[in-house]
């Protein structure tokens, strides 16, 4: 599609769909991700070229060859300003009349021709130079206006303009969705910024002196370079396939565009462009930035940093909302791949606050606390020296004779040598400040005076850490859910053992009462396996309990040592520079003010350095002697002489500034010792020392305790989940014991009452083998409630399962289940965790390997396999309890 610049010409391709990691069982949480789908269509710009008004150069460069030099010059130079001629005539005519390659490659020619042409012929309205030429060009973005000059830097900028203008139609009109297209793309928008750096860099500013259109100002030229990377590094995003490096190429992407936009949003730009170009690089900047942090977020997700992850999703949601608010006007691909990006976006932060609610209980950070996104560039401006050098081009050569030529190159080697010298003087003063500063740790002992201390970053970094997760005083909370933790498993091992317990009592009331005729196995046979399972979590219990005391203990002693931590700010907790008692001459305030005084003039002096180096550089970028150096009928020694005096004031003014930093740093010497002896400094500095090391032991010991207690509440929630398994497998047992019970009762009760049939009367009760069926024990009987010899232990009639089998009798050990699976509390290894020279006890349960409770693996239990395989569906190894 094609717009005016105003709403610039676009064109969309849609680039591969990134591989995204297939979901595994050792991943089981990918499937819940919103994959990511087929990358927006890449929506970019191309520039219009700038339009001309005909010149007629042959006819004026002509006859100023013919006066200055002579006719003969004139006549064998006609060659030359025939291909002038036809360079600027084909430039004239529209854009549409050639292809783009042919239309870059005159331009180019006639960019060089413009530098061949400049130091021949002087175009100015000067009497005495070409005053008969004017160049017209028209604004490329707002063609009603128009600028006019009678020099040839308007013209060199205009060409140059209009080079990266075709630069990007080409990028424009290649097609990416081959990779043959997405290079030729790539490279030409890469070009495209190099042609309007170099105008940026050499030629607006000459054109800005004769009054040139916005267009080719240093400012929009800036813009439009910007732009052009944006473009190119945005066809390097569409081959990235890897997550981690495509957060980083469309964090760059979104940060071209957003220095862009910020070119666009200040004069003279702001008022120059339609609202559209605006809100389409707006819209650009906040989609790839958006872009950045929902693959950041799918790395997030990945190594399960949930919390992290919601803020990064929320961060970018919420820059798609304030661009899409002014994004009036904008192509509609663009917005179709922003609302795709965004319903993307929205899918996978409900799915990751679900997953933080029920399971993970992180704190989502603000925003405000959480680093920048890395960026990564993959693109650079071409350089145009080379492109444009006209060195090797013949046009004009024999206008300048060589001597003119080897004297312009002597006096450019005085002038580089002047830069050199002098560039070397600053540099080495700006380093001399630098490091004698730093010996005396100034300015910083001037801020301490004034009481703004604070810590070295890495170190405040580290306790603001401890502070947002509650600091020491936070340690009872956690302690208190340690304990809460540890009586709920508690009374969960005591429920289930006393439903044994009651069951076996139950069954030995019966046996005692029935004598051989109550033939059921006893339940002491039927439950010896979960009763060792019962037996070892409460040694788990007991040994877990250890481990408690012995971080509570830990936090009691090491409390005092904490307690910094909780200094708000922690600035507070560091020493304060003392005032002397007594100042025998009462100039302590004389003192600091002097230093502080001499201070900042050697900051000014280095402010001074900085722009006396920029005079030099822009000295010799306007220095251009050539146009004296052909016109000049004496000694070319003596016009050096008189050039190069130009530079003699400012070489005097960075000698009269590397001499006056010598004097101060001197007299900053002798002040800072007195502050140092009036303030004791040394004794600050080892107090000062002593303080950070304190923070830091006290740092290392949180970050070790609150690490124990987070693998104690872990451990605590698995075995809870898994002591509920073993309860939920014991109450089944005793419901089914409690439902054959009552069928014995009642057959026993016949056989007592002569009710028995003759064939139950000889073979006595009958319970099948495992796999025969029994329609009477398949079928539950309401026990008569006047018979049972217990009505406070009734239970609702056993309801089968649909699709199950229905259980057998008891004639054998009771196999309610048959399980392949391994015990659910057999947890993977974790990784192995680094302790303070201390231990903290035993294993808490069977195959619990986690860095909290670090003892030898338990030996496989000698007893024949239980009578409840338990089922294999807990603890599965999800994200949550990861163990290495």
């Amino acid at each position: 599609m094609s717009r005016s610049l105003a709403s610039p010409s676009t064109k969309t391709s849609t680039p591969p769909d990134p591989k995204i990691p297939n979901p595994s069982p050792q991943n089981p949480r990918s499937v819940c991700m919103a994959s990511s789908s087929p990358a927006p269509p890449g929506v970019m710009l191309a520039i219009h070229e700038k339009k001309t008004s005909p010149v007629d150069l042959y006819r004026s460069l002509r006859n100023y060859i013919a006066a200055h030099y002579s006719e003969r010059e004139a006549q064998l130079l006609e060659d030359d300003l025939e291909t002038v001629r036809q360079l600027r005539s084909d430039i004239e005519k529209p854009p549409e009349s050639s292809p783009p390659d042919v239309r870059r490659d005159t331009l180019q020619a006639y960019a060089r021709a413009l530098a061949l042409m400049e130091p021949r012929f002087p175009i100015s309205p000067d009497r005495a130079h070409i005053n008969t030429i004017t160049f017209t060009w028209f604004d490329a973005f707002k063609p009603n206006k128009k600028a006019a000059q009678q020099n040839i830097h308007l013209e060199k900028a205009a060409v140059l303009f209009n080079l990266g203008a075709v630069y990007s139609q080409m990028g424009l009109a290649a097609d990416r969705s081959s990779p043959a297209g997405l290079k030729q793309a790539f490279n030409c928008f890469q070009a495209a910024a190099g042609a309007f750096a170099f105008l940026r860099d050499n030629v607006s500013m000459k054109a800005a002196i004769g009054g040139a259109t916005v267009d080719v100002s240093a400012e929009c030229a800036g813009m439009l370079e910007r732009l052009m990377l944006g473009q190119a590094q945005e066809c390097f995003l569409e081959k990235v396939i890897s997550d981690k490096l495509y957060s980083k190429v469309a964090r760059q992407v979104g940060l071209y565009y957003e220095e862009t936009y910020a070119a666009l949003s200040v004069p003279p730009l702001s008022q120059h462009f339609d609202r559209t170009w605006t809100s389409h690089v707006q819209l650009k900047a906040a989609q790839f930035y958006a872009e950045a942090c929902y693959r950041n977020a799918l790395e997030l997700h990945g190594i399960e940093e949930i919390a992290e992850e919601i803020a990064r999703l929320k961060i970018g949601l919420d820059a798609l909302t304030d661009a899409k608010k002014s994004s009036k006007g904008v192509a509609a691909p663009l917005l179709d791949a922003i609302s795709r990006l965004e319903k993307n976006m929205n899918l996978n932060l409900e799915r990751a606050v679900k997953e933080n609610d029920r399971v993970y209980l992180m704190r989502v950070p603000a925003a405000s606390s959480l680093t920048s996104l890395p960026a990564s560039s993959h693109v650079k401006p071409v350089p145009m020296a080379d492109v444009l050098d006209a060195s090797k081009d013949k046009l004009f050569s024999t206008l300048v004779p060589d001597s003119s030529t080897k004297a312009l190159s002597k006096y450019t080697e005085m002038v580089d040598d002047i830069i050199r010298t002098q560039a070397e003087k600053l540099q080495q003063g700006s380093e001399i400040t630098r490091v004698k500063l730093r010996e005396m740790e100034l300015p910083d002992f001037i801020q301490v005076w004034k009481g703004n201390v604070s810590l070295p970053m890495d170190l405040k970094e580290d306790v603001e850490a401890v502070q947002i997760s509650g600091g020491p005083s936070g340690l009872d909370t956690e302690l208190q859910q340690l304990r809460d933790k540890r009586r709920v498993n508690q009374e969960l091992l005591v429920q289930t053992e006393e439903l044994l317990q009651i069951e076996a009592r139950e069954d030995a009331q019966f046996r005692t009462q029935f004598g051989t005729r109550w033939t059921r196995p006893q339940s002491s046979t039927l439950t010896k396996n979960l009763q060792d399972r019962l037996n070892r979590f409460a040694g788990n219990l007991k040994q877990a309990t250890d481990s408690d005391a012995r971080i509570e203990r830990a936090v009691r002693d090491n409390m005092e040592l904490m307690s910094i931590l909780d200094h708000h700010p922690i600035e507070s907790a560091l020493p304060r520079l003392a005032r002397p008692i007594m100042f025998l001459d009462g100039n302590e305030n004389a003192i600091v003010g002097a230093l502080k005084q001499s201070v900042w003039q050697l900051e000014t002096l280095g402010a001074q350095r900085a722009g006396l180096e920029d005079m030099l550089k822009e000295m010799k970028r306007k220095d251009d002697i050539l146009p004296k150096l052909m016109t000049n009928t004496g000694s070319n020694e003596d016009l050096f002489k008189k050039e190069i005096s130009k530079y003699d004031q400012i070489c005097e003014e960075i000698a009269q500034n590397i001499e006056a930093q010598e004097q101060l740093l001197l007299q900053i010497q002798a002040q800072n010792d007195d502050f140092a002896a009036a303030f004791n400094l040394e004794d600050y500095k080892v107090s000062r020392e002593r303080c950070y090391k304190q923070i830091a032991a006290a740092i290392a010991k949180y970050q070790e305790i609150n690490d124990n207690i987070n693998e104690g509440l872990k451990f605590y929630g698995t075995l809870q989940d898994a002591i509920t398994n073993v309860k939920q497998q014991c109450s089944d047992f005793v419901m089914t014991r409690n439902i054959q019970c009552r069928e014995m009762i009642e057959d026993v009760q016949r056989q007592m009452a002569g009710l028995n049939i003759a064939a139950d009367a000889k073979t006595g009760y009958n319970y099948p083998l495992v796999g025969q069926s029994n329609p009477q024990s398949n079928v539950p009987r309401q026990p008569d409630p006047q018979s049972s010899p217990h009505p406070s232990h009734q239970q609702p009639p056993y309801t089968q399962p649909s699709g199950e089998q229905p259980r057998p009798g008891f004639s054998q050990p009771y196999v309610p289940y048959a399980s392949s699976q391994q015990p659910p509390y057999h947890a993977t290894p974790a990784a192995p965790y680094q302790h303070p020279p201390h231990e903290y006890g035993q294993p808490a349960y069977p195959g619990w390997r986690g860095s909290y409770y670090n003892a030898p693996p338990q030996q496989q239990s000698p007893y024949l396999p239980p009578p409840y395989s338990l089922p294999g569906q807990y603890p599965q190894q999800g994200s949550y309890y990861k163990h290495q």
